[in-house]
């Protein structure tokens, strides 16, 4: 699958994303994807271009452009858990100040970027995200219902806005919770509130996972996980964007 690289204008300057899409030509349901707080690196490459693969068209941008172009911070080929505490030492800076207000603003961008690619098709558009990109994601659907069609979450704080973000969701949804993330009593609240809002969804604790469970790049990856997110995502896309 090819992959371009591009500079998306924002409100706050410019951000470097990288697409993948089928090589065939035409044009192609479009997915934003919101990578996890390591950011762009091989193993998104990879993970935007399997996507591409199923024949979309996949923008993932660097959400931490104003600190400059990815790879942001320099990363281990390899993330394990004697890395994190000096990586996180530098991500959460960053994570911290991208707060709800500027990640809407770039939201506004991206998918204005995203619907107006000659390889993306008219009509809505999904939303895909892992980690803080998962929250990202959600706050990306909920706050464009007639342009995302479906939005989907890996091992992300989904909920933590509160139930009220996630009633403006029209979108059809997937969480996948990482088992260490959620507690009984929080995917219970979880799910009551996205009952409440009438959203039509599958919320659902991966069994044996820990949080990033999706990253081949990390100690906590899980292969048969990372494979149980593609079965719920494919169909999840199919449904919403193809079927249309």
């Amino acid at each position: 699958m090819p992959i371009t690289m591009s500079h998306i204008p924002t409100a706050d300057g410019r951000a470097d994303a990288l697409a993948a899409f089928p090589e065939h030509g035409g044009r192609h349901p479009g997915v934003l994807m919101y990578a996890d707080g390591f950011g762009i690196r091989p193993v998104l490459r990879e993970m935007a271009r399997e996507l591409a693969g199923h024949g979309y068209y996949v923008l993932v941008p660097n959400v931490f452009y104003r600190h400059g172009p990815a790879p942001v911070i320099e990363l281990p080929e390899h993330i394990g858990e004697e890395d994190r505490p000096a990586v996180f030492a530098r991500l959460m800076p960053l994570i911290e100040a991208h707060t709800a207000e500027r990640a809407l603003r770039d939201a506004d961008a991206y998918l204005r970027f995203l619907t107006t690619r000659p390889e993306v098709d008219a009509g809505p558009v999904a939303v895909v995200g892992y980690c803080i990109g998962g929250l990202l994601a959600t706050r990306t659907a909920a706050a464009h219902p007639g342009r995302v069609a479906a939005v989907a979450g890996f091992h992300a704080p989904v909920g933590a806005d509160g139930p009220d973000s996630l009633s403006r969701l029209t979108a059809q949804v997937h969480f996948g919770h990482a088992e260490g993330d959620m507690t009984p009593e929080a995917l219970g609240e979880l799910d009551q509130a996205l009952d409440a809002a009438g959203v039509d969804y599958t919320s659902e604790v991966y069994p044996g996972t820990v949080h990033g469970f999706t990253m081949s790049d990390t100690d906590a990856f899980d292969p048969a996980a990372l494979q149980r997110h593609w079965d719920r995502l494919l169909p999840l896309l199919d449904h919403a964007l193809t079927e249309r």
